[in-house]
């Protein structure tokens, strides 16, 4: 990977982290902070959970673009559901 590749990871990373934190101020993505509030009850810091949640996004995103399919709610809830404080 290149300079470039890394600074275009890095940003498209920093916007999924912007996207997160959208959708733990949003009452249409409840489901996104019941999830946060588990992991930092799990001993989890906010910027871990933030970023274990953008994994999530950026999984969930990839099959979008990958299928050519629209966002899957169900899939990224599930995605969410399975994320493991524990490692």
């Amino acid at each position: 990977m290149n300079l470039d590749e890394d600074s275009s990871a890095d940003s498209f990373f920093s916007d999924l982290i912007a996207a997160v934190e959208q959708q733990l101020n949003s009452p249409a993505t409840p489901y996104v902070k019941q999830t946060y509030e588990r992991l930092i009850k799990a001993g989890v810091s906010e910027d871990e959970a933030k970023e274990m949640i953008a994994e999530c996004l950026a999984e969930e995103s990839d099959a979008m673009f990958r299928g050519k399919r629209e966002f899957d709610e169900k899939s990224y809830r599930l995605l969410l559901g399975s994320i493991n404080p524990e490692g």
